[in-house]
């Protein structure tokens, strides 16, 4: 016998979870719905080093796990809190469009207009036109689009070492094997070059068959890469001889993150495409975006035919722009660019001194408060029975160690770059105080300051990785 439409309905609700019972969920209901209905392995590896906490509450640096405990958040959601957590100038801006429409495509988006606007005027040169989409990969991928429709050229060059995103042509471009062998062919036409070699670039650009060369001015996942000084201006020029196009990936570094408005100004350096993401929405919004010159835009959709080849459904919603709106005001009203360079400045002077006193840092570097720590790999154990697996995880995976360190003895949340595992990203909202940096040292200190004590932690860490690695669920 059939059920009818509200008998059906009926035991819709029953299945399904309000959002009063979602935000009720306990941690270990939590852990079991991403296990079922997620990634379980991706639970599974979040799990290792208690990274599957519970938080219930954020505000500026800090976060909360349901048990009360406070944390420092200095990951900052891989660039995108610059602000940091619920910023209130962004909750307000969102609590004063909340009556307009925010999707209404048979329209031209009054807030969208104004930022588009605002970020021609913030950038750097002749950047006028923007596109709005929902992240940095979707700014990366319309980015590439708009180079080959501008230049009729199909080669796009990118770093080994960089990350520009998952989705099909940002992975194309992404300098990890890791990330794209599951999915190839990939994108026709992509050709890697080593971060920073200028001879290399400019052999693959002398044939004039390349349509733009992308690349972030500090590499974020590669391990927090800072290119040699001047690469970038070269770059730049090499690109506009060849009649190329130079892409700057500013979704991480851009918005103040580097102690500039965005990193490559510090080169003096022009794209002629600028990404932008992550912090555009104050880490509250999702939003992505480009910015180009009104010549590359118009060989490219400056007709009426070719208005509409490449648009997105929520990009530019009224809700997301009016968070980016905000988060460019905040930014400017709180001098944050100039508190980023002094802080990082300050920050990167104190670790730097860790540096000399512990063999195990390898080299700490950065720029504003954009900073990676990488850690030597230790030796000196080993463990006969598992034939040298711990041995291996440990050298390898020493930065989520140490992370797992920081976390659950000190209450500092940090993670390691996806290109390089033995980097530490310390990435903290650009609002975080000198105190709370001052912290993160002496926790350090004290994680280096026994290295029998810390290869002890090293090895249980390990242990715990070889486990979960070698039993399933």
């Amino acid at each position: 016998m059939k059920l009818n439409s509200t008998a059906v309905d009926n035991q819709a609700m029953s299945n399904i979870y309000t959002l009063e019972q979602a935000l009720n969920l306990n941690r270990q209901e939590v852990k079991e719905a991403h296990k079922k209905y997620v990634n379980s392995s991706l639970a599974k590896l979040m799990s290792l080093l208690n990274f599957d906490l519970q938080y219930v509450k954020a505000s500026g640096v800090s976060v909360w796990d349901s048990e009360g405990r406070e944390y420092l958040d200095f990951l900052g959601g891989y660039g995108s809190l610059n602000l940091g957590h619920n910023h209130p100038r962004v909750i307000q801006a969102l609590e004063k469009v909340q009556n307009m429409p925010n999707i209404l495509q048979a329209s031209l988006g009054t807030l969208a207009g104004a930022l588009a606007a605002n970020l021609a005027h913030i950038t750097p040169g002749k950047l006028q036109r923007c596109f709005f989409g929902n992240s940095g990969a979707e700014a990366v991928e319309g980015a590439l689009k708009l180079a080959r429709a501008a230049t009729g050229r199909d080669k796009i060059i990118y770093c080994r070492g960089s990350f520009h995103g998952k989705t099909f042509g940002a992975l194309s471009v992404t300098g990890r094997e890791k990330y794209q062998r599951a999915f190839q062919p990939l994108l026709p036409g992509t050709v890697p070059v080593p971060f920073g070699d200028l001879d290399a670039l400019s052999k693959l650009l002398k044939n004039n068959d390349t349509a733009a060369f992308i690349v972030e001015p500090i590499q974020g996942e590669g391990g927090i890469n800072l290119p040699p000084a001047g690469y970038l201006a070269q770059a730049k020029e090499l690109c506009s001889r060849h009649g190329a196009l130079f892409i700057a990936d500013e979704i991480q570094t851009g918005m103040g993150r580097t102690g500039s408005m965005f990193a490559c100004e510090q080169e003096g350096v022009v794209p002629d495409i600028l990404c932008l993401a992550k912090s555009l929405g104050g880490g509250i919004m999702p939003i992505g975006a480009y910015i180009t010159t009104d010549e590359i835009w118009q060989r490219a959709y400056g007709s009426v035919e070719n208005a509409t080849l490449h648009t997105s459904t929520f990009g530019g919603n009224t809700w997301a722009a009016a968070a980016a709106l905000a988060t460019i005001e905040t930014i400017y009203r709180q001098d944050l660019i100039t508190q980023a360079r002094e802080k990082g400045s300050y920050f990167l002077r104190k670790l730097k001194k860790l540096k000399e006193k512990y063999p195990l840092l390898a080299d700490v570097r950065g720029r504003g408060l954009l900073i990676g720590i990488e850690f030597a790999k230790p030796k000196g154990f080993a463990y006969k029975a598992t034939m040298g697996v711990i041995n291996r995880l440990s050298e390898e995976y020493m930065g989520s160690l140490v992370a797992g360190q920081l976390l659950n003895k000190y209450g500092i949340i940090t993670a390691y770059t996806l290109n390089n595992p033995n980097v530490i990203r310390l990435e903290p909202p650009l609002v975080v105080e000198y105190r709370q940096l001052d912290r993160v040292v002496e926790a350090l200190d004290e994680i280096l300051s026994t290295h029998r004590g810390f290869f002890s932690m090293a090895a249980s860490g390990a242990k715990t990785m070889l486990k979960t690695f070698t039993f399933k669920d």
